[in-house]
């Protein structure tokens, strides 16, 4: 009684007598949509792997890959928590450098045992190691510490001389078995020492101290290279990243390249113009600059006030993080306009706290910006008093692709469709195959009309699927084209509302008469 696969087996040409038993795959396929909550973060930081995207969810998860928050131009745990602020909570995140990034270094005193960071980074100088005696009779313990760090403990090492050295080298590398793997923190080193091991504290750095390579870090380091080894930008293909920034990159040259990987990756890139702009700067320079894409949002260089509290400070920072993040907590059928915002307590326009400043945007301001394809945060919104994005656009001309939410589902909607209709690559083209493609589709965008990231204001469906014989002709099938033709109707954003009142003494008013139970 054979057991196969449907199609694995050719069930004309069976000759021996038997029960043949084939298993057939579901028929209507479904796929899932992909994520679009992740933000690409592209920035400096005092510790972790350099050009190498990580995965961070919290300022925690943060804390332990890359270290604290630094109060300095394109920090990237800055614009991560401003981010956190607004509810985003899935990072994917990249450290560049200027190259004079180095990792802290110490030599063991009175021998040739040496210590160096696993990561480059000023945060290694903070990482103290110390030997003492073990748990055990005629043993040692090392005992590698770095405040916010678990502790690193390798007890019963034992031997003399360059067995000590070798072993100790060796536990650290490659850990003492399940319990106590490799060290996170440093990597040691015999170095042929053959000094007899004796107490001792060090803290790392005494003999090469580490650090950032941030001071030199411009809009070069931070676009990176698309090359077999990708860096800066360009590290975060293929992380399936909806949002992403260049922390405080406000280099004009830039703006087009970052659009152009923005529609390459689908990622809806988030720019900034320099802090302190002026309008009419702003709007002459994204003319110069040829921005004109829906794949970037370019947000107006009134930088925000924000209180860092990790180092008791009040900063002026990007307003990147701030509609990443806003953004990022919002279903992609929707606009980031007149949403609040979290953790501004002031602008450059209206002022630090208690400067007695305000300068609130006219309607001409806005006006300007806007047209100019230049989104802005500011107080008050439409709502009410309290931060906001003010426009929710992209830098698109065309009011049918000028809004977030087109960029977004429209990316959406693509990337879902990539990574689940490739499925059917490779299958025999029949009625049957049509027939799954369109159910397929179909059910996706069913999936979304209930979820309400599609409507209509008549009730009636927004989308279609054709993939039938009409069109795809047997002059196109028989060269191996399959094509399927989908029309996708947006829910279109309320952005300007008319509420018409007539009133006065003269007034007539007339009441609709409506069915029993229903009011006026």
């Amino acid at each position: 009684m054979p057991i196969a696969q449907q199609g694995s087996i050719n069930t004309t040409s069976l000759i021996v007598p038997d029960l043949y038993v084939q298993v057939v795959p579901p028929q209507n396929l479904v796929i899932n949509g992909v994520p679009t909550n992740i933000v690409g973060v592209v920035g400096t930081a005092p510790w972790g792997p350099v050009d190498e995207p990580a995965i961070i969810g919290s300022m925690a998860d943060y804390a332990q890959v890359f270290g604290s928050i630094m109060p300095r131009q394109h920090d990237m745990g800055t614009q991560i928590a401003t981010a956190v602020q607004q509810g985003a909570q899935n990072f994917r995140c990249v450290r560049v450098t200027d190259g004079t990034d180095a990792a802290a270094y110490s030599v063991v005193p009175g021998t040739n045992a040496s210590f160096a960071a696993v990561c480059s980074g000023s945060l290694g100088n903070s990482i103290t190691i110390t030997l003492g005696t073990g748990s055990q009779p005629n043993t040692w313990k090392l005992s590698v510490l770095l405040p916010g760090f678990a502790p690193e403990v390798y007890d019963g090492l034992s031997g003399n001389g360059a067995a000590f050295w070798t072993g100790l080298s060796a536990a650290v590398n490659t850990g003492m078995g399940p319990q106590r793997g490799p060290s996170a923190l440093v990597v040691a080193s015999a170095g042929g020492s053959t000094a007899s091991p004796s107490p001792f504290s060090l803290t790392l750095g005494s003999s090469s101290a580490g650090a950032d390579g941030a001071s030199s870090v411009g809009s070069s380091q931070l676009i990176g290279t698309d090359t077999a080894a990708r860096t800066g930008l360009y590290a975060l293909r293929g992380q399936g990243c909806g949002i992403a920034l260049l922390a405080d990159c406000a280099d004009p040259a830039t703006w087009t390249v970052q659009a152009g990987f923005g529609l390459q990756e689908g990622i809806y890139m988030i720019l900034t113009t320099p802090p302190g702009d002026t309008i009419a700067n702003a709007v002459t320079t994204i003319a110069a600059a040829g921005l004109n894409s829906y794949a970037a949002k370019l947000m107006f260089g009134d930088w925000l006030w924000w209180s860092d509290q990790v180092n008791n400070t009040v900063r002026l920072v990007s307003p990147q993080g701030f509609a990443a993040g806003r953004l990022a907590n919002l279903s992609p059928e929707q606009s980031s306009l007149n949403k609040p915002l979290y953790g501004i307590i002031g602008s450059q326009r209206t002022g630090a706290p208690g400067s007695g400043q305000n300068t609130a945007y006219s309607s001409a301001d806005l006006s300007a910006l806007l047209a100019a394809g230049i989104d802005l945060i500011c107080n008050p919104q439409p709502a009410g008093s309290f931060w906001g994005v003010r426009g929710g656009r992209n830098t698109s001309s065309n009011p049918a692709t000028d809004g977030d939410d087109y960029t977004r589902l429209t990316n959406y909607i693509a990337e879902t469709l990539a990574a689940g209709m490739g499925q059917y690559v490779g299958q025999v083209i029949n009625s049957n195959l049509f027939n799954q493609i369109r159910s397929t589709q179909l059910s996706f965008l069913n999936n979304m009309l209930g979820q309400g990231l599609l409507g209509s204001t008549d009730g009636s469906i927004p989308f279609s699927v054709i993939c039938d014989a009409s069109n795809n002709p047997s002059s196109r099938t028989g060269l191996g084209y399959v094509q399927s033709d989908a029309q996708v109707q947006y829910q279109a954003i309320n952005e300007r509302f008319i509420v018409n009142v007539e009133g006065g003494q003269t007034v007539q008013v007339s009441r609709q008469t409506l069915p029993t139970g229903q009011v006026n």
